[in-house]
């Protein structure tokens, strides 16, 4: 496990991007729902763009799905699994992540 960042660093309700890591070509998505913490790859599964609009803008208005900005795909937030848009039925690649001592963790291939 690596730490990605302080759980103070993504807002209750909230979510937060990070860039690509050094061979790595999508970054990750922090949302913070309460003490829950979900990561995913920052890659939509329908054609693999980035899903913010702008930065750390990933969820839809009411805050209950995570938006993909190319084409309006929305995904769960506890499971990245498309309810609507072109890749319905597809999930976002989730990453294994836990809080430590207020730090976000995430699964590591180092």
């Amino acid at each position: 496990m690596r730490t990605l960042c302080s759980i103070a660093d993504v807002p209750e309700n909230g979510a937060k991007g990070f860039p690509a890591g050094e061979g790595s070509f999508s970054g990750l998505i922090a949302v913070r729902q309460g003490d829950a913490v979900f990561v995913y790859e920052n890659a939509c599964p329908h054609v693999g763009t980035p899903l913010d609009w702008l930065p750390d803008k990933f969820l839809s208005a009411d805050g209950r799905y995570l938006v993909c900005a190319t084409h309006g795909a929305e995904f769960t937030i506890d499971k990245g699994q498309c309810v609507s848009g072109p890749c319905q039925g597809d999930y976002l690649t989730q990453l294994k992540a836990e809080v430590r001592d207020g730090m976000i963790l995430v699964e590591s291939d180092d």
